[in-house]
C-alpha cells in the first residue's frame, strides 16, 4: 500500500496526517507503530486519520493513534492540525469545521491570523468519568474530587502525590510543582500512570503557576511519553488550576514546544483552546 501523508506539528507535538477521504487506508497497530517510529518510519507522536463522517450533521471523523498503535479519544494539538490539513487539502473551505471523535463532537474555528481555536467541550470532573477509582473513602465517584492524595507503592518506596483530575475526553492527572524546567518527570509520571486507581491509564501534567494568567506545563502522555506539547493536557491543567483557586479564566500556557491560550468560564462551560498549526512536509510511503 502506497500512502500519501503530511507531517505537521502543533507547538512541537508532531503528527502524521492521513487523508482517508480520497485514498484507501487500512492501517493495523503494527503499521501505525512503523509509521510513528522515528528511526525506521516517518516519526511522530501520533498518527491522525481524517475519515468521512458517519452523520450528515458533521464534516469529518477524526481518529487518533499513539506511537504504540493504541487508539485514543482526543488530541487538542492534533485538532488544530486537523483543521489546517483539511483546508489545505481542499477537503473543505469552511472556517468553522465540525468533527466527530471517540469522545464526542468537536468544533474547530480557523481565525484570520492563522491560529486555530478549538471548542474542546465541557470537562468531565466526576471521578467515575475520568475514570478514577479512588482508595480514599471520602471520594464520591459521582462527584468531582478536584484535589486528592494518590498513594503509590512499589518495591522500594511508599510515596504520595497531591493531584487533581479532569477528563477532556481522555484522562488527566495534574500536579502543581515549584518549577518544571529541571524536573525529571518520567519516573513520577510512570508511577502515577501505573496506579490501579486509573484503570485506563492517565496523562500526567506538571504545572508551574507563574501568575493567575500564566503557567508553564510539561505533560507525560499515555502511549507516547513526554511530548513537546499536549493540547488536552493544557486544557486539563487550566481547569484544575481554576478549581483550586489558582488561575483566572484566560490563561497563557507555556509548553516545551510553544504557547497556547486557554479560556474556561467555569463549571458546565466548554474549554476553548487557541494556538498555531504548522505544516512541515508532504510525502508518500510504501508500507
Amino acid at each position: 500500500m502506497r500512502l500519501r501523508f503530511t507531517k505537521m506539528h502543533g507547538c512541537g507535538n508532531d503528527f502524521i496526517m492521513i487523508d482517508s477521504v480520497t485514498q484507501t487506508v487500512n492501517l493495523s497497530a503494527e503499521k501505525i507503530r512503523f509509521l510513528a517510529d522515528r528511526h525506521f518510519g516517518v516519526g511522530c507522536d501520533q498518527v491522525l486519520i481524517v475519515e468521512p463522517p458517519s452523520s450528515p450533521d458533521v464534516d469529518f471523523r477524526y481518529r487518533i493513534f499513539n506511537q504504540d498503535g493504541s487508539e485514543v479519544e482526543n488530541c487538542g494539538n492534533g485538532a488544530r492540525c486537523f483543521a489546517k490539513f483539511v483546508r489545505d487539502r481542499r477537503l473543505t473551505a469552511k472556517q468553522t469545521i465540525s468533527v466527530e471523535t471517540n469522545s464526542g463532537l468537536m468544533t474547530l474555528n480557523v481565525l484570520k491570523d492563522g491560529n486555530i481555536s478549538v471548542d474542546m467541550g465541557v470537562p468531565r470532573l466526576a471521578a467515575a468519568d475520568i475514570p478514577f477509582i479512588s482508595q480514599q473513602p471520602n471520594i464520591d465517584p459521582a462527584m468531582p474530587p478536584y484535589q486528592y492524595t494518590l498513594m503509590v507503592d512499589d518495591e522500594s518506596s511508599h510515596e504520595s502525590y497531591d493531584i487533581s483530575t479532569a477528563s477532556m475526553g481522555n484522562p488527566h492527572a495534574v500536579l502543581i510543582v515549584d518549577e518544571t524546567a529541571s524536573m525529571d518527570i518520567e519516573p513520577i509520571a510512570k508511577k502515577i500512570q501505573q496506579s490501579p486507581e486509573f484503570p485506563e491509564g492517565v496523562n500526567v501534567g506538571f504545572m508551574q503557576v507563574l501568575s493567575r494568567q500564566e503557567v508553564n506545563l510539561r505533560v507525560y502522555e499515555r502511549g507516547a511519553g513526554e511530548t513537546l506539547a499536549c493540547g488536552t493536557g493544557a486544557c486539563a491543567a487550566v481547569v484544575c488550576g481554576q478549581l483550586r483557586g489558582l488561575l483566572d479564566q484566560h490563561v497563557t500556557v507555556n509548553l516545551t514546544g510553544g504557547t497556547v491560550t486557554i479560556d474556561w468560564g467555569g463549571l458546565n462551560s466548554p474549554v476553548i483552546k487557541t494556538g498555531p498549526a504548522t505544516t512541515v512536509f508532504h510525502g508518500q510511503i510504501k508500507i
